[in-house]
Parts: structure tokens; C-alpha cells; sequence
């Protein structure tokens, strides 16, 4: 239990660290972000618009105070106001964050039920047929852009085939069938490549954990090869699974914004897109903490997989 409280409390100092560092960077690079806002157009701002604006906003007040403010807003989950149309961010994340999730969750399932029997099977086969050609895949895979496969997907199945929307969203409560097929495709080239990564490690840590002695001696105990597989091969060898697995998850948070561009998928990355082109500073900060947040979480949910398949990273 102390393990698991210790890594709690290093989460949370983590992400106070973030917290920090980005309140910081946007006070303190060159230039004023009321000023680049109102420029956009490239006339120039003027000086008592952005005096106004900078004062509804808190910016005139010390450092220190608006530091603890923002610190404040946090911890109540405030994340202050856009600085273009002035609706919460809080609101607007919350409303982008569960599509965004929803496509991450189902390319990760994606990747997990193709990639792990894939892996699984391919070790205890190895040099046969099917590990050659799924190697050969796996690796192939890999290399795709998702940008790529998304088109080609669209190419293929809507262009070509007539079976899908080439993207857009519905909201499942409207029409859940519509909703599935146009989350399908964005959510299948994210999970292809997943999955050939899984695919990967899956063999590779099944091919150490085969020739250990506890293998070999529930082998000799005449124990069946799904008995084995289950209970005895599949615990250990998922370990560097979960790893690898997190991180790509991880990275995928901030990493769809290809992926929903070209299926025109409204989730939390084209909200930063946007954040970033309008120099919408509390957007901008407010989505990159929100994924900070989540990766961070994703770590500690992580370590608590590791410590109750191992019991001995507790120690």
C-alpha cells in the first residue's frame, strides 16, 4: 500500500512541475500574447484595446499572483476563458476530450486483440510460415504513416466501395451505427501500427520467457499448451507489453491531430490546432495540460499493473 501511495504522491508532483513549467513559458517568452492576438490581421494593436484586454484577463497583475490563481483555477478544474471567443476552455475540452478518448480506446483495443495472439503464437511457431509473414507484415505496418493509411482507407472504402462517409462525426445518441462506422476507420489507422508494435514485443518477450525453467518444468508436468500459455507464459511475457503499450498510448494523446484532420474528427487535437493558429493562450495551455494530466495518469495506472502482475517492484 505504501508503494502504491508513494507513486501516487510522485504523480502528483509531477504534474505540479508541469503545471509550472508551462504557466512560465507562456509568461516569460518574447512577446505579449494580447498584442499577437489583436495583430493577426497585420494591423497594428492598439495600445489601449490591448490595456483593456490585458487587465480582463489578469495579465497586469504580479506573477506571483497569477501564478497562485492559476494554481487555484486547477485545483477546481478552471482553466480560465478563450482569449478569441471568450467560452470556457474547461467547457469546450470536456465537450472534445471523450471523442478523442473514444478514438484512442478503440485503436488500442484494436492493437491488443490483433497484436498480442499475433505475438503470442508467432513465438511458439517461430520460423515457420506465419512468423515469417507476420514479421514481415508487422514491420510493413509500421512504417505507414497513419495520414497514408487514413487515405487509403478512405480511397478504398468510400471512395471505392460506397460503405462509409470519407469522415465527419455523429454523435452516437443520434445514430450509433453512423457513429461506429465513421469512428471505425481514423481508429483502425491508428490501431494498425499499434498493433504491429505489439505484435513485436509480444514475441520478443515470449520468446525469453519459453526456454525458462518454470516453462519447462510445467511442461514436464504434462500440462497443456493453453494452460501454460495463460497462467504461466503470458504474466511474465506481458510485462514489457504494458510498458511499451503506455507510452505509445501516451504519445497518441497528443498525437492524433493528423488522424482527426484527415477524418475531420472534432477531438481534443484540432482544438490545439486551433489554440495554436489563433494564439488562443489559455486553449493552447489549457489542452496541454489536460494531456499532461492523462499521460501522467496512464504512467500510474502503469506502475500499479506492474506491481500487481509483479509483486516484486513493490519492494
Amino acid at each position: 500500500m505504501f508503494w502504491f501511495l508513494r507513486r501516487g504522491i510522485a504523480s502528483l508532483i509531477m504534474l505540479w512541475v508541469i503545471v509550472t513549467l508551462v504557466f512560465m513559458s507562456i509568461h516569460f517568452v518574447p512577446g505579449d500574447p494580447v498584442e499577437l492576438l489583436l495583430s493577426q490581421d497585420g494591423a497594428s494593436a492598439d495600445p489601449a484595446t490591448v490595456q483593456m484586454i490585458r487587465e480582463d484577463l489578469g495579465l497586469n497583475r504580479p506573477i506571483v499572483e497569477q501564478y497562485m490563481e492559476k494554481l487555484k483555477g486547477l485545483a477546481s478544474f478552471d482553466l480560465g476563458r478563450s482569449m478569441v471567443d471568450d467560452s470556457s476552455v474547461s467547457a469546450e475540452i470536456a465537450r472534445r476530450l471523450p471523442r478523442t478518448l473514444e478514438l484512442i480506446g478503440l485503436a488500442a483495443l484494436i492493437s491488443l486483440v490483433i497484436g498480442i495472439p499475433a505475438g503470442i503464437y508467432a513465438a511458439l511457431h517461430t520460423g515457420r510460415s506465419f512468423d515469417r509473414v507476420a514479421s514481415y507484415v508487422a514491420g510493413f505496418a509500421q512504417g505507414i504513416p497513419v495520414f497514408v493509411l487514413g487515405t487509403l482507407l478512405i480511397l478504398v472504402f468510400s471512395q471505392m466501395l460506397k460503405l462509409t462517409s470519407a469522415g465527419g462525426f455523429v454523435a452516437f445518441s443520434q445514430a450509433p451505427g453512423k457513429h461506429m462506422m465513421l469512428l471505425l476507420m481514423p481508429a483502425f489507422s491508428i490501431g494498425i501500427g499499434l498493433a504491429a508494435i505489439v505484435f513485436r514485443i509480444t514475441r520478443a518477450s515470449t520468446l525469453e520467457v519459453l526456454p525458462l525453467d518454470y516453462v519447462r518444468t510445467a511442461r514436464a508436468k504434462g500440462l497443456g499448451d493453453r494452460r501454460i500459455v495463460l497462467h504461466h507464459i503470458l504474466r511474465n511475457a506481458l510485462i514489457p507489453v504494458i510498458t511499451i503499450f503506455a507510452l505509445q498510448i501516451g504519445s497518441l494523446l497528443g498525437g492524433t491531430v493528423l488522424v482527426e484532420y484527415v477524418f475531420n474528427w472534432p477531438g481534443l487535437s484540432g482544438m490545439l490546432v486551433s489554440g495554436v493558429n489563433a494564439r488562443d493562450y489559455p486553449t493552447v495551455t489549457g489542452v496541454i495540460l489536460v494531456i499532461s494530466a492523462l499521460f501522467i495518469g496512464l504512467n500510474f495506472l502503469v506502475d500499479v499493473l506492474y506491481g500487481l502482475t509483479d509483486p516484486r517492484v513493490r519492494k
